[in-house]
């Protein structure tokens, strides 16, 4: 260890009683104040972006406050449902989303007693959709012409529900087989 010279700063008066005087104890409860600084400033900034993205983004609407130009507004009516047509011109792709061997056949093979021509092997298309099992039988429709057909097939089905997608180009209905479907025999 390296020993430095004495200097006068080494000798200090004995009846010297101040140590430390520049530092004061820290007062009690004073780290809640920074706490609760750091809380506030963040509910300000979270809510004024909040309500800068509403004034630039008309999506985001907040009802927390009425609006007088919000009475006139129409509540919208629901869009009218085409009803389920039997289309059998319309090719079909059935795809197995459950571990059943040969199911999306066996579906084929009952749509087209039922006069779902494009069910047919040749008109459509008959494959295992996946490796793991598929929950719900879903029917995918490519246009919105076509959802009168889509409607009628999860008729036919007697499960599932239809979705506009395309997901699935070159198929303009695509039937997904789910765990849901039980044969109709």
């Amino acid at each position: 260890m390296a020993n430095f010279p004495k200097d006068r700063f080494d000798d200090l008066p004995s009846d010297l009683q101040r140590v430390g005087a520049h530092r004061g104890p820290k007062r009690k409860g004073r780290g809640w104040i920074g706490f609760a600084w750091a809380v506030v400033a963040t509910v300000i900034l979270t809510t004024g972006g909040l309500f800068g993205l509403a004034a630039i983004n008309n999506n985001i609407n907040f009802d927390f406050f009425p609006n007088a130009a919000n009475d006139d507004v129409e509540t919208p009516t629901q869009t009218p449902t085409a009803e389920p047509t039997l289309d059998p011109k319309v090719p079909l792709t059935i795809l197995n989303g459950t571990p059943t061997v040969g199911l999306a056949n066996q579906v084929g093979d009952a749509l087209v007693k039922q006069g779902w021509n494009g069910a047919k092997q040749g008109v459509g298309s008959r494959a295992n959709s996946s490796s793991r099992d598929i929950d719900e039988t879903v029917v995918y429709y490519a246009t919105p012409e076509l959802e009168g057909a889509a409607r009628a097939l999860v008729l036919a089905l007697g499960v599932g529900e239809i979705r506009l997608s395309t997901d699935f180009p070159g198929s303009e209905i695509t039937i997904v087989i789910g765990s849901d479907y039980k044969p109709v025999e």
